[in-house]
């Protein structure tokens, strides 16, 4: 593995390397952490589709396995909303002719991460001093006075990018690729997704 600038930069803390997406500490945290266990946490922050004894391998942390967009979108909502997971619902009631309820959303709240985990990674990703080495001190992750807590990727291959940050009010997830599955290419794969992702959020 290498990071996306092919540079090596020897030892950084964790709140530069995951600011700045590098990917040979991310590789090394997951094979401190254990596949296994970490798939868990994963699991706990509802992420389903990863199966538990999957033969993954560290590759697992650069994108090797599949995840929906509402899945990881969903599970980035822990973080905004301090440890507890709430599983996705679609539809927050249903009424007849007369106005009387049918069916309604019940919340169903599950404390899945510690509230000192995920206000340090809330912390990490809404520090822009420490991701602007990549990205620039006023980057589309950036909104000012305004607290934004942001995360971009790229899977394996280029063939997906994603943007996806929050508030302690909502959480945006996008996606970006090409239809026939097919790579993007490598200078522009980082930055597809946040024009769209910040103009929505600054909305």
């Amino acid at each position: 593995p290498e990071n996306y600038d092919g540079k090596f930069r020897g030892p950084v803390n964790i709140r530069d390397a995951l600011a700045q997406s590098l990917n040979i500490p991310a590789v090394k945290a997951l094979y401190l952490a254990g596949v296994k266990d970490s798939i868990d946490t994963a699991q706990r922050l509802g992420i389903t589709s990863l199966n538990r004894n999957g033969n993954y391998g560290l590759s697992l942390v650069l994108g090797s396995g599949e995840v929906s967009l509402l899945e990881i979108t969903n599970a980035y909502g822990v973080f905004a909303n301090n440890g507890v997971y709430n599983p996705t619902s679609f539809i927050l009631s249903i009424t007849d002719l007369d106005g009387n309820i049918l069916e309604k959303y019940t919340e169903n709240s599950i404390s899945s991460l510690d509230e000192n985990v995920a206000n340090q990674i809330n912390n990490i990703l809404s520090d822009n001093v420490a991701r602007t080495p990549l990205y620039g001190a006023n980057s589309g992750l950036y909104f000012g006075e305004r607290p934004v807590a942001a995360k971009t990727g790229t899977t394996n291959s280029y063939r997906d990018t994603w943007t996806i940050g929050y508030t302690p009010s909502i959480v945006v997830g996008v996606w970006a690729g090409n239809n026939d599955n097919t790579p993007i290419n490598k200078q522009l794969s980082g930055m597809i997704a946040v024009p769209m992702w910040h103009e929505f959020m600054e909305f």
